[in-house]
């Protein structure tokens, strides 16, 4: 008897204007290609790939936009471990957030701050990588099972 075949890895990539309508569609993107994968628009699972998506496209627009480029967002389901990776890609390589695991709560005085706060929490990992001089990314994982 041969041994199942794993389910292949799955990828959706686009690119999108680093404005408030980019950042929008991103989400709406993200959740439509989550609910395509299996995980329904009234999961748990696609909400919260859906409040990711937000706080790291909000982000990428507030602290990475560099005039007339493009932020990228992609998605990788991994059935293999039941794991999908969110990265935002930004033209913003000097803008790197704080270290995982070094967030401080921001005052409670304050309306904004609380973003990677929520990154952190809800996924099981995340982190930036700079992978040219031009680019960085934001990426988080969030467990599906």
């Amino acid at each position: 008897m041969r041994a199942p075949h794993p389910a292949p890895t799955r990828h959706f990539t686009i690119r999108l204007s680093a404005s408030p309508r980019g950042a929008r569609l991103a989400r709406r993107l993200a959740t439509g290609q989550v609910h395509a994968w299996g995980w329904p628009y009234d999961t748990e699972v696609n909400d919260v790939v859906t409040l990711l998506v937000s706080e790291l496209a909000a982000n990428a627009i507030a602290h990475g936009r560099v005039r007339g480029r493009d932020f990228r967002l992609d998605l990788t389901l991994h059935p293999e471990n039941a794991t999908l990776r969110i990265e935002l890609t930004d033209a913003r390589p000097t803008a790197r957030p704080p270290a995982p695991g070094t967030l401080a709560p921001p005052s409670s005085d304050v309306d904004s701050g609380r973003g990677l706060l929520l990154v952190e929490t809800l996924s099981t990992r995340w982190g930036t990588t700079c992978d040219d001089p031009y680019t960085k990314t934001v990426w988080c994982e969030v467990a599906l099972a």
